[in-house]
C-alpha cells in the first residue's frame, strides 16, 4: 500500500482537473505541490504561496534552479508570465479576503464534517502552523490530496478526528489513493474510486459512513 511517485502523481493529476481557466490556486507542501506539472499548456492559473509569489509555474529542470526562488515549502519553482512577488503580509492578506479559489492540501485526517487536522501529531516537531487554516476558512474551495490510510493502516478519513484540528467544516473534497469523495451537508458522498480498488475496498478502508453516488466513476 506503499506511495509510489506514480500514485502520487495521479492523485496530482486528479486534483488538477479541479482547476479552472483564470483562477487562482494555493498549494501545501507534498503531493500539492506536484500539480503544476498536471495543469494542461496555455491554462491560465495564478499559483498562489504565502512566502510571496503570485504565478508559479512548473518545477524547474536539475540545473536550471534559482536559488532565490521557492514555494513556501523551500523547494525550487519557476514563475510563469505576469508573476508577482511581495511579501509574507500581503500574501496572507489576499488569503483573508477570500482571493484564493482553490486551495490545495496535505492532511493527516478528515472528518466525516470536513473538518481538517493537519498541522501537527502530538510530540512530533514541526516548522508551525503554517497558512494552513487561514487558507482553510478562506478559500472558495478545499481539497485535500493524502493516501487514505496512514503507514499503521488506519483510515485517515474519520467519524471524529482525534488529532488537533486546522480548522472546522471546511474540506470540499478529498482525493486519495483510493478514491475520490465529496464533504456534502448530509456526509462523505463517494464519487470516483481509483484502480485497482473496488467500492467495496473504499468502504472498507473508509472510517467514516460514505454514500454511494448514483454514478460511480472507475479511474484507471
Amino acid at each position: 500500500m506503499g506511495m509510489g511517485i506514480d500514485v502520487r502523481n495521479r492523485i496530482a493529476r486528479r486534483a488538477a482537473q479541479e482547476v479552472k481557466d483564470g483562477m487562482i490556486v494555493n498549494l501545501g507542501i507534498g503531493i500539492p505541490s506536484l500539480v503544476p506539472n498536471h495543469l494542461p499548456d496555455g491554462m491560465n492559473v495564478m499559483v498562489h504561496a504565502e512566502n510571496g509569489i503570485l504565478g508559479i509555474g512548473p518545477s524547474p529542470q536539475n540545473g536550471q534552479e534559482d536559488e532565490n526562488l521557492c514555494n513556501a515549502a523551500g523547494y525550487p519553482v519557476t514563475t510563469v508570465v505576469g508573476s508577482s512577488y511581495f511579501d509574507s503580509s500581503i500574501a496572507f492578506g489576499m488569503i483573508r479576503r477570500g482571493y484564493i479559489d482553490i486551495t490545495i492540501l496535505g492532511s493527516l485526517q478528515v472528518s466525516q464534517h470536513g473538518d481538517l487536522a493537519n498541522w501537527i501529531v502530538p510530540g512530533k516537531r514541526v516548522p508551525g502552523m503554517g497558512g494552513a487554516m487561514e487558507l482553510a476558512q478562506k478559500a472558495k474551495k478545499v481539497i485535500v490530496l493524502m493516501n487514505h490510510i496512514d503507514k499503521l493502516g488506519n483510515s485517515k478519513i474519520v467519524k471524529e478526528c482525534n488529532l488537533p484540528l486546522t480548522s472546522k467544516n471546511c474540506v470540499d473534497l478529498i482525493i486519495t489513493d483510493m478514491a475520490v469523495i465529496e464533504v456534502t451537508e448530509n456526509g462523505l458522498l463517494l464519487l470516483e474510486v481509483m484502480s485497482p480498488y473496488s467500492v467495496e475496498e473504499v468502504i472498507q478502508h473508509t472510517a467514516a459512513e460514505l454514500k454511494l453516488s448514483d454514478s460511480i466513476l472507475h479511474i484507471s
